[in-house]
């Protein structure tokens, strides 16, 4: 179900090339199926998204065709992928996404937003530890719009799968919940539709479709041999190879004039006709369902009801103060009972982290109940961190939390957020060494280094719980991924009747306090915890007869995109 004249339709399947490296596969598709482009404002236009110009220049400077595919480089690719085990991770989220979606909105024969996901992967998104956490949680989620194609070539960079890897893998499957069905030729193609057919029959479970074919089929030289993986076949191997298919050496690209009204005549006419139907059904369900289809409208546009933030709590001043990671979960729960559709969980940690939404009707998401916005990840961080990118590339509002510690178990996806430009919120309890009781293993000395270093990310370090509260309003408006840093110990919530407006917060940093006469000697600058240090170290000045200012700096990645004027006048 894909109409390549509006390849943003929301109800189409999805398609997630996991294993990356074979990105002209995607290309080829794209180009052959006629797929238009889409401009920044969503306004599909009157030519290809992929042209053969683009596919000629496959991974030169400025082509959309990248070695690995982007997202949002060109209409058609779902997600960015290349990193083994992300596109399987993802798929997750996005089935989940539309369970939840037609669990939300769907009305008796008004199903706007079901659709399947198909993945194609390979054997290393198989062997990845993401690839495993992910197909554990589809399988006890029993996500039956969920079909992953596991290209089976056993054939790695190294060589043979052999060396490194011998399991069963649709006994694997099997033990996790999926319908596995094992295709012994991916040129079988009446095996492989049936496999499809069986595949969309199936209520109950995920489906692996185990494809046994030939790496560089068809190449004399180098077919079922790891030279044709990580390498280019070369210009006589090619030469060669046509000559088997029996097709045109000359000229280097071609497409035979009957291929592209082939394509027309089957998917651009399928998926055309679904097309029509749905915006039908779009409009008796805007008839019947204004208010729903309001809100699923602002979900495909990426758009914020007008009193999202209404109920997000100001916090009155106390010198003994609460945790952030507390003050983070009432302004979660406070914004997710005006954003229907911000929903996500944590890796088994959400009593800890205060994640858990509890107003009425939040629900726990499971295989008995896909309208539920509370997610229980078990223990994997990895999976949960890709599930909610997956959400993200829905228009769902996500987030994922654990231990400020353990964001080095989902670096990798966390990295995939800030390059799609996803807006995930990671809620990143427990930091610093002021978790001194449970000793070095959890304390996280250097992530905070880290997650600043990765380009595209906040990392949003709250002072107090107002600062909190000023985080995520501006966290939900960013269109970034946010990393919010928060405390397990208390922190005093501040008078900002004598301190600065959390305001500053949206600028990245702010004068917190000047001294009351004269012009400051010294500025102590501080993040999180620490102001609280700072403000105690510039009482011990004032005693001494030194004039100090503080500046309270949350998120140096806001601070750094203020003008020259502002970042001076708070350090001068």
């Amino acid at each position: 179900k894909y109409d390549p004249g509006n390849p943003h339709w929301p109800a189409r399947d999805r398609f997630v090339l996991s294993c990356g490296h074979a990105s002209m596969l995607l290309y080829s598709i794209l180009h052959l199926a006629g797929v238009r482009a889409v401009n920044d404002v969503g306004e599909v236009l009157d030519e290809l998204s992929i042209s053969l110009e683009d596919i000629q220049s496959f991974r030169q400077l400025g082509s959309p065709c990248a070695g690995h595919p982007e997202y949002g480089e060109a209409a058609g690719i779902e997600m960015t992928t290349g990193p083994l085990g992300q596109g399987v991770g993802t798929s997750v989220g996005m089935a989940i996404a539309s369970k939840w979606l037609s669990a939300r909105y769907g009305q008796p024969g008004l199903d706007l937003c079901g659709y399947d996901t198909y993945v194609l992967c390979s054997d290393g998104d198989i062997m990845e530890g993401l690839g495993c956490e992910a197909a554990s949680i589809a399988g006890h989620l029993k996500l039956s719009n969920l079909c992953w194609i596991y290209d089976d070539n056993r054939i790695t960079i190294e060589g043979r799968t052999g060396l490194a890897f011998s399991e069963q893998v649709a006994t694997r499957f099997e033990s996790l919940g999926w319908q596995t069905i094992e295709v012994d030729d991916a040129n079988d193609l009446p095996a492989i539709r049936q496999a499809f057919e069986t595949f969309r029959s199936t209520e109950e479970s995920p489906t692996l479709i185990v494809l046994r074919s030939i790496i560089g089929y068809g190449a004399p030289n180098k077919s079922d041999s790891h030279s044709a993986h990580g390498s280019p076949l070369g210009e006589e191997e090619v030469r060669l190879t046509k000559e088997v298919y029996g097709w045109p050496t000359d000229p280097l690209f071609l497409v035979p004039e009957a291929v592209r009204p082939h394509f027309v005549e089957g998917v651009g006419k399928r998926g055309g006709a679904a097309y029509t139907s749905w915006q039908d059904q779009l409009s008796q369900y805007r008839d019947a369902h204004p208010d729903q289809c309001q809100q699923l409208e602002e979900i495909w546009s990426g758009g914020l009801p007008t009193d999202w933030d209404e109920l997000i709590p100001v916090f009155e001043p106390d010198s003994k103060g609460l945790a952030t990671r507390v003050s983070s979960g009432q302004v979660l729960n406070g914004i997710a009972e005006r954003l229907p559709w911000l929903l996500g969980g944590s890796a088994d940690l959400a009593p800890s982290t205060m994640t858990l939404l509890n107003a009425d009707g939040m629900g726990e998401f499971s295989a008995d109940d896909f309208a539920g916005r509370n997610f229980h990840f078990g223990i994997r961080e990895h999976g949960m961190a890709a599930t909610v990118n997956g959400l993200a590339l829905a228009g769902l509002r996500s987030y994922a939390a654990t231990f400020f510690v353990f964001t080095d178990y989902l670096r990798p996806s966390l990295r995939l957020s800030s390059l799609m430009h996803l807006p995930v919120l990671y809620v990143m309890t427990h930091d610093s060494i002021g978790l001194g009781e449970d000793g070095p293993t959890h304390q996280p000395v250097e992530h905070l280094a880290t997650c600043r270093a990765m380009p595209g990310v906040l990392v949003m370090r709250p002072a107090d719980a107002n600062e909190v509260a000023e985080a995520y309003r501006v966290a939900i408006q960013s269109g970034s991924p946010t990393v919010f840093v928060l405390t397990r110990q208390a922190v005093a919530t501040l008078d900002r009747s004598r301190y600065g407006s959390v305001a500053g917060v949206g600028r990245g940093g702010y004068v917190l306090v000047d001294p009351e006469e004269g012009t400051p000697e010294v500025i102590l600058m501080g993040t999180g915890s620490e102001v609280s240090i700072c403000l105690a170290a510039r009482q011990q000045l004032q005693a001494d007869g030194i004039a100090a200012r503080i500046v309270s700096l949350p998120c140096f990645e806001l601070f750094d995109q203020q003008d020259a004027s502002y970042r001076q006048e708070v350090l001068p």
